[in-house]
């Protein structure tokens, strides 16, 4: 089956958004996070990094580095970060990074090429140039940057300017992804976030004179004092603004996990039938302005790599989300980080304190993590082969792992009917092909192949699936 012939101007009714009002993982990983365990530490990690090259078929490598400092507290955000006003921290994270990186060299040795290359946080650009010129340098004596790989960051709007952005360019970094949330005024008030769309404007006119490859922006729907009107005129000035990507996520309101969020009104939140109004007015007018919609919120343009990748089939995904590099070992550094080893998820721990202990003690900081069973391995192909290429087929599958699928998967057939009845999936004896409607509740299809999910029922820690 192929997925070239998906349409891309779907049906997307308000009845059937009602329907799959419901909350889900995202499926950067499978299993996900939330399944990881203490009992996965430093040994079980380093077990993993050893095995890498046996019978010399180890995966490329992506690295991802996690800088948590922000200047100032977005009432929204979930992200592990520390909000402080003290430049001079930095500094000392940035040596803590190169004792981590020092230890992976002792399982890597010098110059291993990476393919990919994300900093992400809290804000990157917390690091002044020097550090981050500094960060580059540590990089790149380790490891070799391939000349054909992403090299991507996450930009505050607010910390940058046309002279940063072109430090960004000269330090080798070809993709940026700037936090927009919103441009209405009473919006960014309530989540304590100012940045006028003009500044968005000037800063992305100036990554394309720098010729970034790709550029995008995030945006937040359901935030407090949204309306489906004021969301529309944001939304239209994002066609105007014409990033390469958008990704549009639906605001996750948990305060009971999320401290700062606590200082947002529930009062204030949209209620459910005007997000599903966001949503739908957000597909409508990002299709019609000829973006392609990639699964999983992200939308493109026809000729950005990512667009390109899923017209080819070419997709992945892992813990920073989309990506047209192929399957890979993912090393991350910085404190609460996120890696995949083999057939293993590693976490690094969540305080400063902590993660500068371990590394004191010349250890991993490595404090949970999980290593995949057999019925791992099998629902994370599927579920990776709805979310990535949109179809399953049965048979590569049922080679992979020697299995019998329908019979393997017996106990969700009659849910995957169900499915398809409502035109979200096509099936046949040979596979299932996520539809065109489909798309867009991509998250509601995986969700059917989630062992854990199926057992546990309790997904209140989980975003709304739309």
């Amino acid at each position: 089956m192929s997925t070239k012939n998906i349409v891309q101007t779907p049906i997307v009714t308000a009845d059937i958004l009602r329907s799959f009002d419901i909350s889900g993982p995202r499926y950067t990983s499978y299993p996900t996070a939330d399944r990881f365990v203490e009992a996965f530490t430093e040994g079980a990690y380093t077990l993993a990094l050893e095995q890498r090259h046996i019978g010399g078929n180890a995966l490329p490598l992506s690295v991802y580095v996690h800088i948590p400092f922000c200047e100032s507290l977005c009432f929204f955000c979930a992200c592990n970060k520390i909000v402080t006003k003290h430049h001079e921290r930095s500094a000392e994270y940035l040596e803590y990074l190169s004792k981590e990186i020092d230890l992976h060299m002792k399982y890597f040795g010098n110059r291993q090429t990476i393919s990919q290359l994300h900093l992400g946080g809290g804000s990157p650009t917390f690091f002044s140039d020097a550090e981050l010129t500094q960060l580059m340098q540590l990089l790149r004596k380790n490891f070799t940057l391939a000349s054909d790989g992403e090299y991507s960051i996450e930009v505050d709007p607010r910390t940058v300017n046309d002279a940063r952005l072109e430090h960004l360019a000269a330090l080798g970094f070809n993709r940026l992804s700037f936090g927009v949330q919103d441009f209405d005024e009473d919006v960014q008030i309530a989540v304590h976030r100012i940045q006028p769309a003009e500044q968005v404007f000037s800063l992305v006119k100036t990554a394309r004179r720098l010729k970034f490859d790709s550029v995008n922006v995030d945006l937040i729907y359901g935030l407090p004092k949204q309306t489906s009107e004021s969301f529309t005129h944001t939304l239209n000035q994002i066609v105007e603004l014409k990033p390469d990507r958008i990704a549009l996520y639906a605001y996750a309101h948990l305060p009971e996990r999320f401290k700062p969020q606590r200082r947002i009104s529930e009062y204030e939140l949209p209620n459910a039938q005007t997000k599903h109004e966001m949503l739908s007015d957000a597909i409508t007018i990002f299709l019609s302005a000829g973006y392609v919609y990639v699964g999983m919120d992200h939308f493109a343009l026809p000729e950005d790599d990512l667009a390109i990748a899923k017209r080819q089939g070419r997709l992945h995904r892992n813990f920073q989300g989309y990506s047209t590099q192929p399957e890979c070992d993912l090393i991350s550094l910085g404190v609460s980080a996120i890696g995949r080893v083999g057939a293993t998820y590693s976490q690094n721990a969540k305080t400063l304190e902590e993660y500068y202990g371990y590394l004191d003690q010349g250890r991993f900081p490595v404090v949970r993590g999980l290593a995949l069973s057999r019925d791992d391995l099998v629902r994370r192909a599927v579920i990776m082969a709805i979310m990535c290429q949109g179809e399953v087929d049965y048979e590569s599958i049922e080679l992979a792992y020697i299995i019998n699928f329908k019979e393997y998967f017996s106990s969700i057939q009659d849910s995957l009917k169900e499915l398809e009845d409502l035109g979200l999936l096509d099936m046949d004896d040979n596979g299932l092909q996520v539809t065109g409607r489909g798309w867009f509740f991509v998250r509601a299809i995986a969700m059917l192949f989630d062992r854990y999910l199926q057992t546990d029922r309790n997904r209140a820690q989980f975003s709304k699936i739309i």
